[in-house]
């Protein structure tokens, strides 16, 4: 029985084309997961954690310090 390769598709083939010139330049993939800020369970601990930062003791300098450093330019 002779076994025979399936010709790749053209969007495979653009796709392995990019890859290589990417690694050619040095670059190598990477894979990051991120949270994903739709899900109603990050909405609401976003929530629970910006209302325990304003209703802290310390927000009034926490804030001032926020403001201080958005001052800098990069």
């Amino acid at each position: 029985m002779e076994v025979t390769k399936k010709k790749a598709s053209p969007g495979r083939e653009r796709v392995s084309s990019h890859r290589a010139r990417l690694r050619a330049q040095g670059m190598r993939p990477v894979e990051v997961w991120v949270p994903d800020v739709r899900s109603p369970q990050f909405v609401a601990e976003a929530h629970r954690q910006s209302a325990a930062v304003a209703s802290s003791t310390h927000a009034h300098d926490d804030q001032a310090f926020i403001d201080a450093l958005s001052r800098y330019e990069t």
